[in-house]
């Protein structure tokens, strides 16, 4: 599986060829009679992995088509998208009523793709050994702000009397908007939280710090996982450990969710650059989002969602 750090240069250079491009129509065939024009997307760094890997392949079959990937985060993302600036915006969650309301004003219609599944994951530092899993109870009693310095005793009476450090996704990441809904309960997080929109910079926390806790992508976590020590959520029926069968068939519970992309439809309809890589898309999804470590819906799912397309077109 390719670097997680490698995607996101490729991400640089890729807005940075857009940027020196000559710049032409955006439906425009090139001479050779392909697809050409540009491809903007934006949004969460959690469906990021999926949607570069995508654009990648799709860009080096398509070499008249310029695509970028943004990592604004989910909120970031939809913030561009309900502008009209985007044609696509990558999200970890659905689209808040808020944000609806935006898209409505500004008259941009779209379509919400489900693209994967992911379990939201909880790593503490590969050194620490007294965490053998924790449930949803002492998750929350962890991450929820109480104006205190928390110890690790605090938890359970036989932990270690040290300080927890803590490294979450930030307030505009859908990563945390989930983690907020079934763990906070809109609560405050822990003032001390060291929040980045990038899962990398959470990965590196954790990874540096022996009393360090924090959550991200299950893909994050594959990539990482000889330097991370994951920890199995209790929701009730024991511990369970993410993985591609727990977090599809459900039982890797509360924090397993769904990934989606976010279709503009003026865009679907005209742009023919726009129309062609979802397809391309739909039709490859199953593929990426497993080569990635995410979990893929079944093929008939893609397929449904590419054919409802036609209705707006």
């Amino acid at each position: 599986m390719k670097k997680f750090a490698k995607w996101i240069l490729v991400a640089v250079l890729v807005v940075s060829t857009l940027t020196l491009a000559a710049c032409g129509n955006d439906d425009a065939k090139s001479a050779s009679g392909s697809i050409s024009g540009d491809i903007n997307m934006d949004g969460s760094s959690t469906v990021f992995p999926i949607m570069e890997a995508v654009a990648e392949t799709y860009m080096g079959e398509n070499s008249d088509v310029r695509v970028s990937v943004g990592v604004a985060g989910t909120g970031g993302g939809f913030e561009k998208f309900t502008k009209g600036e985007t044609d696509f915006s990558n999200a970890s969650r659905r689209v808040k009523s808020e944000e609806m309301a935006l898209a409505k004003e500004n008259g941009v219609q779209y379509t919400e793709l489900q693209v994967g599944y992911d379990g939201l994951t909880v790593v503490v530092n590969k050194e620490n050994d007294f965490i053998d899993y924790l449930t949803v109870a002492e998750l929350k009693k962890i991450w929820v702000d109480d104006g205190t310095i928390k110890t690790w005793n605090e938890i359970r009476p036989e932990w270690p009397k040290e300080e927890i450090k803590f490294y979450s996704p930030g307030h505009d990441s859908g990563t945390y908007d989930y983690f907020d809904e079934v763990i906070l309960g809109g609560a405050e997080i822990e003032k001390t939280a060291q929040l980045s929109e990038d899962d990398n910079v959470l990965v590196k926390g954790v990874e540096g710090d022996e009393n360090a806790i924090g959550y991200f992508g299950y893909a994050y976590y594959l990539e990482n996982k000889d330097e991370l020590k994951v920890v199995p959520i209790d929701n009730g029926s024991g511990p369970i450990k993410p993985s591609s069968k727990t977090i599809a068939d459900g039982t890797y519970a509360p924090l397993s969710r769904p990934l989606y992309t976010y279709l503009n439809n003026a865009s679907y309809a005209g742009k023919p650059q726009v129309k062609d890589f979802t397809a391309y898309l739909l039709e490859n999804a199953s593929q990426y989002v497993e080569e990635v470590g995410y979990v893929s819906l079944p093929v008939e799912d893609y397929q449904s969602q590419l054919a409802d397309l036609a209705e707006i077109e």
